[in-house]
């Protein structure tokens, strides 16, 4: 009895072999793409929702209070002089945390 090559044993049916790669994107979806995604959002209504008198943290490290709004430009006050700095809007990545007392 002759048996078949083991290339052939080895193949499987069309859309079993896209099975694993399915899954793979799907573990790459889960953590990595939406969390991304949420934080992105989140960053976003922040962004929309700055008001003069926020305490802002720029790209850059540059903790300071807004005291100007523009569509695509930012004015801070930095501390401990404070020296007004313009920045573009996306440069501000969170709002600083308050000091506690």
């Amino acid at each position: 009895m002759c048996m078949p090559p083991p290339a052939i044993l080895l193949q499987q049916s069309g859309f079993g072999a896209f099975v694993p790669i399915l899954l793979l994107f799907g573990i790459f979806f889960l953590l990595v793409i939406w969390p991304a995604r949420k934080r992105q959002k989140k960053l976003e209504a922040m962004l929309a929702n700055l008001a003069s008198g926020d305490q802002v943290v720029t790209n850059g490290g540059i903790t300071g209070t807004v005291v100007g709004l523009a569509d695509t430009k930012i004015t801070l006050r930095i501390p401990p002089d404070g020296t007004k700095l313009e920045f573009a809007r996306n440069a501000v990545v969170g709002m600083a945390e308050k000091p506690s007392n």
